[in-house]
């Protein structure tokens, strides 16, 4: 199988002046790499646009480094610490837990255990390979194992535990379901409860040794990393623990039934549904037993979840947390890929803000690991905010996976370059959220601590033959840098940190083309900023449409939970659309009360992938007010009939102007673009009946809005409406009306005072 060969991330989404960034470099076959620090001015390669620039910063980094391949250990999981051994086995034991799998028939996977694979040593409970639940043990030759009567059904609630005396060899299986109306697959008119219970001698004795009692796994040894998928367990695992002696099954029948374990023998008693928090969930499992024997969770396992007794009254896990202690594993989740740094570098004094990355080049290719510099302190006027959390949530996105729905929305066939085809093979960088995991739920966890493959300046999608986000919001930088403009870059994580304080010292915010992915915090301190004078220059489509949170001091993992309205590629589960890093409602933030029209005048209403459409003015583009906008612009001349983005400044994904969803009522619709195909379909939130009418050659909502309005103390707001404005910039080296407009506003935008036109609209006021 085909593999990316060189590859790296950074450690920092952002760095300033006098602080470090690393970067972890992971190559086959090479020995060495060669690295230099670049600024990346423009990405885009079309023929017809100015191709890829870059310029070479001379820092102490240059130079030649030795790399080797590094592994990426994936699966989430939870290792207990246990220096005394508490958990091995010295005398009679039982281990029980709630377990709901998902992938029940997937291969061998360890529920709870400490069993090496490396050395085939240890014990666990788990899943064989033909689906039934299991009881193992080996002492490094050998090992022999109990396993149910009958298979595990997939997303359905067990109630499961094997016992083992040492002494005799004597182990026993029990399994039961305890399904109710509300959180599985199987309800209470299931014919039968899948119960099983078996008993029987085992011959082999479990070895001990310095190995991790694990959730969803097992311990592998560091030189096999990433060689082997054994183990790994897909699926929920609610209240579990470990006693010290041979439950009876009268006891085991109780805890089925939701009885507290027996007090006396017990080891550890994981309370799945402990630690809830008002403001989020983290990942530490407590052990509520006597010897605190707490789990650590390793790439995000997900918490709020439902559990084996959610009664399906609450949504929201802060009203009947004892409801909600699933704790969802996948075998294919990454959030850190811990990786080794092969190199640093501490940004001088006086370095210019930007969009960075380190280059690095071997026999086996070239790679360029992005990465942004911020200003110590504002110095310019302008500030263009990239969009990263919108990076975090598409990074590695695997279109291939969804390609049939993707195809008939976009009316492309896929085609993939040697580096995604190699990519989409082997996802071993994670997901996107775009993407399910293997047992086909959502991920909902994205992370900026690995290789980001689509987040490259050269980067195109393989499915629009275009690019998307990143490199095509290097064709904004690259409209400041032609045109002389003194810009700073800030990114959304640096805007959810710092806040209202990040934006007060500049005239203008310039948007990315696609600010899609907005924390409440990075939406609060942008509104209050517009709201109190701040100028913004919304320069895409479909912004401030998901809503994103993160655990504090954990800014690089990013939570997204796909709710039951918004274009999206997967749905939470009944109960799951809370956050469990802030406890807020996930979905879109227009049923949060907050449609993107309340702040930029437009908001998200079609998507599509086989063209885009020119703007042409409407009749708002001349009032005295705004028509400075469009000064150069003939009155009846088109607008963005070009571009490096399927031929047109509008369309891929657009806005409208809607006072019904919060459009201020004195915004000026300066122009549109309409006659987009039926490949346009309006978004599903609009929808409340079914009915015809709803595709681009009907929908009169199918369209893309330029929208001008201003606010108090000398504010205002412009907004393209199109997320393919700015892939037209560079037409014609950058001599065109798009570029025209676009500057238009960013010139009055940028200077302090009133706007032009204000004078009118003090006139209006009076006559009002």
């Amino acid at each position: 199988m085909a593999r990316i060969k060189l590859t790296g991330y950074s450690d920092q989404v952002s760095v300033c002046e006098g602080e470090t960034v690393r970067f972890m470099v992971s190559a086959e076959g090479a020995s060495n790499v060669d690295a230099q620090i670049v600024r990346i001015i423009h990405g885009d390669e079309h023929p017809d646009g100015p191709g890829f620039i870059e310029e070479v910063i001379p820092s102490d980094a240059a130079g030649s480094y030795a790399v080797r391949r590094q592994f990426v250990d994936s699966g989430s999981r939870a290792d207990v610490d246990d220096p005394q051994g508490l958990l091995d086995i010295a005398g009679p034991i039982t281990i029980h837990a709630f377990v709901y799998p998902t992938t029940p028939m997937k291969g061998r996977q360890a529920i709870l255990s400490r069993w090496a694979i490396h050395e085939t040593a240890g014990y666990g409970l788990g899943i064989n390979t033909s689906g039934h639940l299991e009881f193992w043990v080996g002492d490094g030759d050998e090992t022999d194992a109990i396993a149910a009567e009958v298979p595990l059904v997939h997303h359905t609630w067990y109630f499961v535990a094997a016992t083992y005396e040492p002494g005799s060899g004597a182990a026993t299986i029990f399994q039961q379901a305890v399904v109710n109306p509300y959180n599985g697959r199987l309800g209470k008119v299931a014919p039968f409860d899948h119960r099983s219970r078996v008993r029987q001698p085992l011959r082999v004795k479990p070895k001990g040794g310095d190995r991790p009692f694990r959730f969803a796994g097992a311990l592998m040894h560091a030189d096999v990393r990433g060689l082997f998928n054994e183990l790994r367990f897909n699926g929920k695992i609610d209240r579990c623990g470990v006693h010290g002696r041979a439950l009876g099954e009268a006891e085991l029948e109780a805890m089925a039934a939701g009885d507290e374990p027996p007090a006396d023998g017990v080891i550890a008693r994981w309370d799945t549904a402990a630690g809830y928090e008002e403001n989020g969930i983290g990942d530490v499992i407590r052990d509520v037993g006597p010897n605190g024997l707490h789990a650590h969770g390793t790439h995000r396992p997900v918490r709020a979840m439902t559990g084996w007794n959610w009664e399906g009254r609450h949504d929201d896990w802060r009203v009947a947390p004892e409801q909600y202690g699933g704790i969802h594993f996948h075998d294919d989740a990454v959030t850190d890929c811990g990786w080794e740094p092969t190199v640093s570098w501490t940004v001088p004094a006086g370095a210019r803000s930007g969009c960075y990355a380190l280059r690095v080049t071997a026999h086996e290719g070239e790679d360029h690991i992005p990465f942004f510099v911020r200003p110590a302190a504002p110095k310019g006027k302008i500030l263009f905010l990239a969009a990263t959390n919108s990076y975090l949530a598409y990074a590695n996105e695997m279109i291939v996976h969804h390609a049939p729905v993707a195809q008939a929305i976009v009316g492309h066939v896929p085609i993939l370059s040697a580096i995604e085809a190699d990519y989409y093979q082997d996802p071993e960088f994670g997901r996107s959220t775009y993407d399910h995991h293997s047992d086909g739920e959502g991920v909902c966890f994205s992370s900026w601590l690995r290789p980001i493959l689509n987040l490259r300046p050269k980067w195109r999608s393989s499915a629009i033959t275009t690019t998307w986000q990143y490199p095509r919001d290097l064709s904004i930088v690259g409209f400041l840098e032609h045109n002389d403009y003194e810009y700073e870059v800030a990114t959304d994580h640096d805007l959810h940190r710092e806040g209202i304080d990040l934006l007060r010292d500049y005239n203008v915010v310039v948007t990315c083309s696609h600010p899609e992915y907005w924390s409440e915090r990075a939406l609060d301190a942008l509104e209050d900023y517009v709201a109190d004078g701040g100028r913004l220059m919304y320069m895409g489509g479909n912004g401030f449409y998901w809503v994103v949170s993160s655990t504090d001091g954990e800014p690089h993992v990013m939570e997204v939970r796909k709710g039951e309205a918004g274009t999206r590629a997967w749905q939470a589960n009944p109960g799951e659309l809370y956050h469990q890093t802030s406890a807020e409602r996930g979905g879109i933030w227009r049923l949060r009360g907050r449609p993107p029209q309340k702040l930029t005048g437009v908001g998200f209403t079609t998507e599509g992938f086989d063209f885009c459409r020119p703007y042409r003015r409407m009749p708002d583009s001349f009032h005295k007010t705004a028509a400075w906008i469009l000064d150069g612009i003939g009155d009846d001349e088109i607008i963005g009939d070009f571009g490096l983005a399927l031929g047109g400044a509008a369309g891929l994904e657009t806005e409208r102007y809607d006072l019904n969803l919060g459009t201020p009522p004195h915004a000026l619709l300066l122009a549109t673009a309409d006659g987009f195909s039926d490949n346009y379909p309006g978004v599903q939130e609009d929808i409340l009946f079914n009915h015809h009418g709803l595709m681009g050659t009907q929908n009169p909502l199918v369209r893309a809005d330029m929208v001008y309005f201003t606010t108090r103390n000398h504010g205002a707001v412009w907004s393209t409406g199109s997320i393919a404005w700015s892939s037209s910039l560079p037409s014609n080296g950058w001599d065109n009306n798009v570029s025209r407009i676009t500057k238009n506003v960013l010139d009055a935008f940028g200077r302090a005072g009133s706007l032009p036109g204000s004078e009118f609209v003090e006139e209006e006021k009076s006559w009002r």
